[in-house]
């Protein structure tokens, strides 16, 4: 049987993936003592990696597949094929961003401030490279973690990755510049991607993927209402396209069908009371693949 070799995050991305893929409609298993899941999947084989080391593997052969981050495609160097972005990250579905970062009093201001300090990060390659573009020479330090604690005290300035910039201000530290914004990307062995029923594989994952993607912060809405008072139900719904209009039995009635995002159902859902709307009903979504 053909199967296709997937990496799956373990870190930070892996609970969040696990919740992904269960949207999209494939269960994957963990133990606790194994790096190696089952999955519902007798296509498809996975195996834990870390996201740092993610394109490696992909690169050399050992993986068909893997899902890691953009920023560790560029700081291993490693020749792969991003087949799509899958915009989601630890804490919300987003990119995130790698931004360089000081205290809040010091005096660095700007990337060429960095002249001869010190800078502690995890993405050493990158961060060489942002300094090139400024004519900067600075000794980048490898950080193996707990990197907003290393200033000022064991350097001047460091590189992390954020979504929300929380943990930065929570320890005091002041965002200078953006170095990379980053996003989860489906990568392939490029050996892999020749492959037509291997690539055709990964194609229908991505599709699933990205429509659970598109659904997570989406709900559907459908409703009942007099034809005399669709116009005004119609103007107050945000529609994906337009709403769905079905006939009902009673020729006066049609049925309203809509996809709207879940933070707006609070706000619209009175004035669709108030515009004669009946038997409004919210349903959660699991997949929209456009």
């Amino acid at each position: 049987m053909n199967r296709l070799k997937l990496g799956v995050p373990k870190g930070s991305l892996q609970e969040a993936t696990l919740e992904l893929f269960a949207r999209a409609g494939w269960k994957i298993t963990i133990s606790s003592r194994s790096y190696v899941p089952t999955v519902d999947d007798p296509e498809i084989e996975c195996l834990l990696v870390r996201a740092q080391e993610m394109a490696r593997y992909v690169e050399t052969g050992a993986l068909d597949a893997g899902i890691t981050g953009h920023d560790w495609v560029v700081e291993t160097g490693s020749a792969v094929e991003e087949l799509a972005e899958l915009v989601y990250a630890k804490q919300r579905l987003s990119r995130v961003r790698w931004v360089l970062a000081v205290q809040e009093d010091s005096a660095i201001r700007e990337p060429r401030d960095l002249q001869g300090k010190v800078i502690a990060t995890e993405i050493v390659r990158i961060t060489e490279e942002y300094l090139r573009r400024y004519a900067v020479t600075a000794r980048v330090d490898f950080s193996w973690g707990a990197t907003e604690v290393k200033v000022p005290q064991l350097a001047d300035a460091i590189v992390e990755v954020t979504e929300t910039g929380s943990s930065l201000r929570a320890n005091r530290l002041r965002i200078v510049d953006t170095v990379l914004e980053s996003a989860t990307v489906f990568i392939m062995n490029r050996a892999a991607v020749a492959d037509a029923w291997k690539k055709e594989k990964a194609e229908s994952l991505i599709l699933m993927l990205q429509g659970a993607i598109a659904a997570a912060s989406k709900v559907g809405l459908i409703l009942n209402v007099r034809r005399e008072d669709l116009d005004r139900v119609i103007a107050i719904l945000p529609a994906l396209k337009n709403p769905t209009i079905s006939m009902l039995s009673d020729p006066e009635w049609v049925a309203v069908n809509t996809i709207v995002e879940e933070s707006v159902v609070r706000q619209i859902l009175p004035k669709l009371k108030a515009a004669n709307a009946q038997g409004i009903v919210e349903y959660p979504l699991n997949k929209i693949v456009l």
